[in-house]
């Protein structure tokens, strides 16, 4: 960012929400570049502005459109007008010369976005010319609070470099707890789903997957770790696997042709300290 670039923002940082009008008396210093400023900013998808429908011009589509007969439109007889009143220029209009009566100007600028979509008509979106406001976007939070690097020299008014404080304890405390919260409930998360995930359930998952996979009641185990871990750790499967086993509810066999297999999936079976590793299962 220019050094210009970055007054403007951290003027923004001393508004309620980092949001105002464009024409507030903050940005007085910048005179005639603050809109040239807010555009080149908003390129960078650093802060977003009001914007508007500038000009629309008609597209062949369109003007082959108000050649058919009334019966075959396939738009209501508002956003005929409209097109129509569009189609009567030979070049780009702006909105504001679009007169049809009783016709409210949100509700002309819906219309236009409508035959925009259906590919009618080219509208061209400029920054608001009144009243616009211009905020900080969440792009602009996260360069702020996590990229952005000073470097070299520049005259920053103290109370601008407050702004920046304040913004930093803000969002960086926020974000402290956030994360904080997050690492909590993944914890607790992952305990609740690792206790609640029955012999029954794990048994289910591999009728499952065997139906699913077409593997014939022969289902290599590293089916059920790609769905099973996380939440459970691999001792904690293989150990409710020993469980189905013993309970008749389950079998294992070995893996006797080893080049249909990754060296991953083949390391997803279970060793043993005689034969080869239990590599398939099989619901008795």
């Amino acid at each position: 960012m220019e050094t210009k670039e970055l007054k403007f923002i951290l003027k923004l940082l001393g508004c309620p929400n980092y949001r105002t009008g464009l024409s507030s008396s903050i940005f007085d210093s910048f005179k005639s570049e603050k809109t040239k400023i807010c555009r080149d900013l908003g390129e960078l998808e650093y802060v977003d502005y009001s914007r508007e429908i500038a000009t629309v011009k008609i597209l062949p589509p369109g003007q082959a459109l108000l050649k058919l007969d009334s019966a075959q439109l396939p738009i209501d007889d508002k956003e005929l007008k409209v097109l129509e009143k569009i189609g009567k220029s030979s070049g780009k209009i702006a909105p504001s010369e679009i007169k049809v009566s009783s016709l409210k100007s949100d509700e002309r600028d819906a219309i236009l976005k409508t035959l925009s979509e259906r590919g009618l008509i080219a509208i061209e979106i400029k920054m608001k010319r009144l009243k616009a406001e211009v905020w900080l976007t969440e792009r602009g939070i996260e360069v702020l609070r996590d990229e952005y690097n000073p470097e070299g020299k520049a005259n920053i008014d103290f109370n601008l470099l407050g702004n920046y404080v304040r913004f930093l304890r803000k969002n960086l405390r926020v974000k402290s707890e956030q994360v904080s919260t997050l690492v909590s409930d993944n914890m607790e998360s992952h305990s609740d789903i690792n206790g609640n995930i029955s012999d029954e359930e794990i048994l289910e998952t591999i009728k499952k997957l065997d139906r699913e996979l077409g593997t014939e009641n022969y289902l290599p185990i590293f089916h059920v770790r790609q769905k099973l871990q996380p939440p459970l750790l691999r001792d904690d499967l293989d150990q409710a696997l020993y469980r189905l086993q013993k309970s008749d509810k389950i079998d294992f066999s070995t893996l006797q042709e080893v080049s249909a297999y990754t060296p991953e999936q083949i390391d997803a079976g279970i060793p043993q300290n005689i034969g080869g590793q239990l590599f398939f299962i099989i619901v008795n």
